[in-house]
């Protein structure tokens, strides 16, 4: 009994200061979006006080600067599409590698081959992939979604080829039996079964596209097709950097990705829930 209240006891510090991580910077953020710049000063004081005045002029002016609607709508569309590819593609080959490694020493290399690609920095690829785009005449939004369907095809065939084994095989013999072909077997029984992975696939990989700026500032560089994330570099200049519309512009591109993490998150219950019962 002491020792349960010891384990309770330190999981709730635990939780405590998880939740002082997580709150502390969430408020400087809120807090600084709605200050002005003459309220920042070099004190802590200074920036952790609360603004004089609540004011959306922060925000109006972002959304000018990053021309948001435009921008929201190139990340919108590069999100949603490499999340849909994503989950289509890829949970696809993972079922295919997942139920044939076993006994393939073909699909154990592929599998083994492509699941390497984790450990490949991008870095190493920025150049080659930034004049290969071009030469190809994919320096556009289109070359950017083929690259994120690749780069997060090695994690996301991981989870899924993993998530396989909790399916018993004898739910596809079974369809087999009853004369469903394998391609039948996969969309009509399989993939409803995976809705767990699914969402969590399509939350990783929204979270990575959504945030990230390196692949668009490579293969977009010089266009007008510029993501969030991408537009929001222009509030740091040689100089400095104006973190009064930097925060508002983080917290307007916040609201979307949260609304998603928000549906998923309830898509995972019910796929828990649905899988449990067939």
């Amino acid at each position: 009994m002491i020792e349960n209240k010891k384990i309770n006891k330190t999981a709730m510090i635990l939780l405590i200061l998880g939740l002082i991580t997580i709150a502390f910077p969430l408020y400087l953020t809120i807090v600084i979006a709605f200050k002005q710049p003459s309220e920042m000063t070099n004190s802590i004081g200074g920036i952790l006080s609360l603004p004089k005045v609540w004011s959306l002029d922060n925000f109006k002016e972002a959304m000018r600067v990053t021309d948001f609607w435009h921008s929201l709508r190139n990340s919108l569309l590069i999100t949603l599409v490499t999340v849909g590819l994503s989950i289509a593609l890829h949970s696809l080959m993972g079922y295919a590698l997942g139920r044939n490694k076993a006994h393939s020493k073909f699909y154990s290399f592929v599998y083994l081959f492509i699941v390497s690609g984790m450990f490949v920095p991008f870095a190493i690829l920025m150049m080659p992939l930034a004049k290969q785009t071009a030469e190809l005449g994919l320096a556009n939004w289109f070359g950017v979604i083929v690259l994120y369907v690749v780069f997060y095809m090695p994690m996301n065939i991981l989870l899924y080829s993993g998530y396989l084994v909790n399916i018993p095989i004898a739910l596809e013999e079974a369809a087999r039996v009853d004369g469903a072909s394998t391609w039948t077997t996969y969309w009509k029984i399989i993939f409803p079964i995976m809705s767990p992975m699914h969402a969590t696939v399509a939350v990783l990989t929204a979270l990575a596209v959504w945030n990230d700026v390196m692949t668009p500032l490579v293969i977009l560089a010089g266009s007008d097709e510029n993501t969030l994330p991408l537009a929001q570099l222009n509030f740091q200049t040689q100089f400095g950097t104006n973190y009064n519309l930097a925060f508002a512009s983080y917290l307007l591109s916040l609201i979307p990705i949260l609304i998603f993490y928000i549906i998923c998150q309830k898509q995972i219950l019910n796929g828990v829930v649905n899988g449990a019962v067939k």
